[in-house]
Formats: C-alpha cells, sequence, structure tokens
C-alpha cells in the first residue's frame, strides 16, 4: 500500500487480523546525482534506497518479521507493480509466490475478493516501468548538458517534453509560414408568423458555390437579397440517433473536466485522487467513490452493468435502455489493465455525497456519474430539419 489514507480504510474492511502499512511511494529509485544505468552492461539499472526513508523500510521489515504472510496492494499500474517489486527486494518476498493484490477500487467487496485472489508480481509489468525509467534518466542526462552547454544553463530535456517541443516548434513554422485570405459569409436570422427564428447563411449563386473575397463583393449580394422575398425550395427531415458516449479513460476524463469544469489537469488528478481514496458518508463509513482514476479501458464489470441497468429502468424508464449492454472496444496499444473510471455505488448520487466533498470533488464526481450513467443507455434520438431558399439566383439554407 502506497497511502496512509488508503490502508487506515483497507485496514478497516480486513478486520482485527491485518496490519495494513504504507510505504509512502518508492523506497528505491536510481541514484540522484549519478546515470545510475550501466549502458555497456545491457542498460542494467542500479537501484539505491531513497534517501530520508530509513524509517519506513525499518518499519516496514519489522512489521513484515512479524506476520504470517505479506501481501503487497500497490495501485493497479506500471508504477504500483514496480513498487511492490522493490517492496519485495527489501522485505525478502519471493515476488513469484501469491504475494500481489489488485484491486480497482476500494470497496469492501473489491477489498476482499483481491485478498482471496493473490497472484505473483507481474515482471512483464515492472520489466516496461523500469525500461520507462532507464530512458528518462538516459535521455535527461544526457541531453540536459548539450542544452547548458549550446543554448542556456538550467535547462532540462525529458523523453516527452523534449519531442513535444518538436511538435510546438513545428507546428509555429507552419502557422508563420501560413499566408492568410480575406474571406466573407452573409448570414441572417429568419423569423416565422409564430414568431420562431431560424439561422440561415447564403451559400450558393446559381450552381455555383459562393465565394465571397472582400466587403465589396459582400455588400453586392446584400443588395440583391435584401428585404427581397424568399422562396422555400426544399424541406429535408432527417432521423438521427447517436450512440452513447463510452465512460471515461485517464485522458478523456482530464479534456472534459478542462472544457465543461474549467479546471487544469493537476487539479482533476488531485481530486481524482482524493474521490479513488475514498470519503467518510454518513451511513456508509469510509467509501471510495470512484475506481482507479488512471487507467486507458472502456471496459465496465458485468455487476455494474446490471447496476445501472436497475438504476435506469427505475429512474428514467425502458425507453431510454439500450436492447442489450452497451460495449466499447479497446483502442490499439490499449493496456486495458483495469476497468473505467465509473462510480463505485449508484446508491451515492452526487446529490448525496455533496455536502462530504469539497467543490472540486463534487464536479469532478458529478462530471463522472454523469458520464457512466450516459454510457450505459439507449442511443440519443433526434430530428433534424434543413430548408432551402432562394431569393433572386442566390441560395440561403437553414
Amino acid at each position: 500500500m502506497e497511502s496512509p489514507a488508503k490502508s487506515k480504510t483497507i485496514e478497516k474492511f480486513l478486520g482485527d487480523d491485518y496490519v495494513v502499512k504504507a510505504s509512502m511511494g518508492h523506497l528505491r529509485d536510481l541514484p540522484k546525482m549519478q546515470m545510475g544505468v550501466s549502458i555497456t552492461n545491457g542498460f542494467l539499472p542500479r537501484y539505491l534506497n531513497v534517501p530520508g526513508r530509513k524509517a519506513v523500510i525499518e518499519d516496514l521489515r519489522k512489521e513484515a518479521d512479524k506476520a504470517k504472510a505479506v501481501y503487497l496492494a500497490t495501485d493497479p499500474d506500471r508504477e504500483g507493480e514496480a513498487i511492490s517489486w522493490h517492496l519485495a527486494h527489501i522485505l525478502n518476498i519471493d515476488g513469484t509466490t501469491p504475494c500481489r493484490v489488485t484491486f480497482n477500487e476500494i470497496t469492501k467487496h473489491a477489498i476482499q475478493e483481491a485478498m482471496a485472489t493473490p497472484r505473483p508480481i507481474d515482471m512483464h509489468m515492472v520489466d516496461a516501468q523500469q525500461a520507462r525509467r532507464v530512458l528518462d534518466r538516459i535521455v535527461g542526462y544526457k541531453l540536459s548538458p548539450l542544452l547548458w552547454k549550446k543554448i542556456c544553463k538550467g535547462l532540462s530535456a525529458g523523453r516527452v517534453q523534449s519531442v513535444a517541443v518538436r511538435i510546438i516548434c513545428d507546428r509555429e513554422r507552419e502557422i508563420q509560414a501560413f499566408i492568410p485570405e480575406e474571406y466573407w459569409t452573409i448570414e441572417g436570422v429568419y423569423q416565422t408568423a409564430k414568431n420562431e427564428q431560424f439561422d440561415v447563411v447564403v451559400t450558393h449563386k446559381g450552381d455555383e458555390k459562393l465565394t465571397i473575397s472582400n466587403e465589396i463583393e459582400s455588400n453586392e449580394v446584400l443588395r440583391v437579397i435584401r428585404d427581397r422575398e424568399s422562396v422555400v425550395s426544399s424541406v429535408q427531415s432527417k432521423q438521427r440517433s447517436r450512440k452513447a458516449p463510452a465512460p471515461f479513460t485517464t485522458s478523456t476524463m482530464q479534456q472534459e473536466g478542462v472544457r465543461k469544469l474549467n479546471m487544469n489537469a493537476k487539479r482533476i488528478m488531485s481530486a481524482a485522487q482524493h474521490l479513488y481514496e475514498g470519503k467518510e458518508i454518513g451511513g456508509y463509513g469510509h467509501v471510495g467513490l470512484i475506481t482507479y482514476m488512471r487507467t486507458d479501458s472502456t471496459r465496465v464489470s458485468k455487476e455494474m452493468q446490471e447496476a445501472a441497468k436497475a438504476y435506469i429502468l427505475k429512474t428514467f424508464g425502458k425507453e431510454f435502455y439500450p436492447s442489450k449492454p452497451n460495449v466499447f472496444g479497446a483502442k490499439a496499444n490499449a493496456q486495458d489493465a483495469h476497468e473505467a473510471i465509473r462510480p463505485t455505488m449508484l446508491e451515492l448520487p452526487p446529490k448525496a455525497v455533496a455536502s462530504y466533498l469539497s467543490s472540486d470533488e463534487l464536479k469532478l464526481y458529478t462530471l463522472i456519474w454523469n458520464r457512466f450513467l450516459a454510457s450505459q443507455m439507449a442511443p440519443q434520438k433526434s430530428e433534424t430539419i434543413t430548408m432551402q431558399f432562394h431569393v433572386d439566383e442566390y441560395t440561403l439554407k437553414a
């Protein structure tokens, strides 16, 4: 376990026979002032205990020595798997034995299910984390001194930021090379006898698409069509169906949080972390309100699909539920290690927990709640009406 807040909650779920301790993150890492990677020896990393974590290590060793069994319950991702692997080295645990437990949500059922199905440490995930960490170190320690020498002291280069800067620079060159061209559009508002209003735009002159390059040309068009009678030439009605959106992954949650909540990525992830680790909710105790917030999966468990079905049928009616549960395909290269981001308990809607959450937490929880329910609903149906008018030789569309 990495977080003290989570460890207290999980200890309550497991009972008096268990002691749950927090590692507070990584306890071993590459040395700070050296490369720490043997490039000539298969890129072998050299790990040291993190300075300042001696007391935590000693406490964990003491508790491990007293225990009949030790289970490593760090986060269910690459970083968490690597932390468990390092802990196994520190505590002399055989990582090939069933010593690793993972869970996607902090609820009593999820914790008890995880404890009943321990597994060995996944060395594929550990190796993936080590590869990324080694690459970070090589790029940072090799390129940064070059920047100090060629550009300015104090600059840094990294595995991700260096590529991102290149993309930004390429885009800026495209912007600078762009030659703007002036163009005009003519739009208006029509009003019916019933005072209904709708927008129109002039699209064609005769059979040719209308192109207006300057104000003089636009005034000429206006001179012809202004105050002239419009003749409806066609009316088309089209039924549309829009599929339910997929539940959130980390990236889509951040995108929607920025767009709808006006929160930056750091605030979004901080609020998500608190919702995942849980809150004291009256009548429920300490409850993790959402599933693990670092995921690239849109998968939803069958149990939660059934819970969503029951909630939608009861709250909205059968016309809002699809003929069969919505299933969203995994994207190429997705790890799909655990579920999408979703509420853990549908009996706790945003209104029921509002008084227990901060402003940011409530906004994000509401966003996650609404997105998950929408993802389990029937397709949205709508009707689009397109009208076409003629004024003299010009065509207008609405």
